[in-house]
């Protein structure tokens, strides 16, 4: 304890501090990789113990996997992104064996880990969407401020990009994510216009792309037209909402009795999953009309640990603006009735 309070005594040069619920104190090193949001509220929420393991589902350059280290777990960063999984690991290098990076999905991942004899852990961390690092890559395409080719992949060994989208779907496909994933007002506008524009020549880069889109959305404000078309395109290539539902069913099995999952989330379709997730297994019965009384839920595994979403504080927004629309979710496995 007493060399924690010693490194948490004084704000060094690079350094800044965050508050934790309930007063305490955390300082975080700045790095140029990612920026990680709701770090104190979310290391307090997973309870790191000495020795406990916890999966950081979302490793991106190891903000979250360097607190929760900080308090003497052990963790398992997984992520899908080569580039992610060699920076974090040299980042946190430093840590020896309490730190294992795994290159998988991490809605992929619990078999990968029962290989390597991991049955069970301690905490479950996912810190979903796409990191500052993917967004500022051009040659990554994520992002419509810059030129790069329209790729967008979080795996570089996936094997559908979205130019294959974008210039192979048809305009009822494209009109369907863009609503669906992107929730955009002018999905069949804008789609319409992207099937035009590709008769005339192959849609090849983010500029080319987003000036197609803001020829049929003209910019009204701060938010860029193109913002829920590229949002759209980015989850059906890495199937983020199938992977995020199948992902919260697979590590919950892989939690032992006590241990808790945490999700950030950035946007309110995620949001509605998780929310609706963890409603359906924290509720101890479930009741139908036909029914002459509510019986148990035989999906009851879980505990609220927030009763509702937790969001940044105005000082966590106001240094990093990507903070504002995430919001947290904790739930605690259930100890089974003895």
């Amino acid at each position: 304890m007493r060399r924690r309070r010693q490194r948490t005594g004084r704000i060094a040069a690079g350094l800044r501090r965050r508050e934790f619920p309930g007063g305490k104190e955390f300082f975080v090193k700045r790095h140029e990789y990612h920026d990680s949001v709701l770090l104190g509220e979310t290391v307090e929420a997973l309870r790191p113990a000495e020795g406990g393991r916890i999966v950081d589902g979302t490793l991106g350059g190891g903000g979250h996997s360097e607190a929760l280290l900080e308090r003497g777990a052990r963790v398992i960063g997984v992520d899908q992104d080569a580039e992610a999984i060699e920076y974090a690991r040299e980042r946190l290098a430093g840590w020896g064996d309490r730190f294992l990076a795994v290159r998988s999905n991490f809605a992929e991942v619990v078999p990968v880990l029962m290989g390597m004899g991991i049955c069970a852990v301690d905490g479950v961390l996912l810190d979903l969407g796409v990191s500052s690092r993917q967004l500022d890559a051009a040659g990554r395409g994520f992002s419509f401020r810059q030129e790069g080719p329209l790729d967008m992949r979080m795996d570089a060994r996936g094997s559908v990009t979205a130019a294959d989208l974008v210039n192979e779907w048809g305009a009822s496909e494209l009109e369907r994510i863009f609503r669906e994933y992107g929730e955009e007002p002018h999905a069949r506008r804008i789609a319409g216009a992207v099937v035009r524009a590709r008769e005339r020549g192959v849609l090849r880069t983010t500029l080319e792309l987003a000036a197609v889109v803001e020829g049929v959305v003209p910019r009204t404000g701060r938010i860029h037209p193109a913002t829920r078309v590229f949002q759209a395109l980015r989850m059906a290539v890495n199937r983020e909402m199938e992977v995020l539902e199948n992902g919260l069913v697979n590590l919950m099995g892989l939690l032992k009795p006590g241990g808790r999952m945490a999700v950030i989330t950035f946007h309110s379709l995620e949001d509605r999953m998780v929310k609706r997730y963890f409603s359906r297994i924290t509720a101890e019965t479930v009741d139908r009309p036909e029914w002459p009384e509510a019986r148990r839920n035989p999906d009851w595994a879980a505990v609220r640990v927030t009763r509702k979403a937790v969001v940044a504080g105005v000082a966590e927004t106001a240094n990093n603006p990507r903070a504002r629309s995430a919001k947290l979710r904790v739930v605690e496995k259930r100890r089974e009735e003895s």
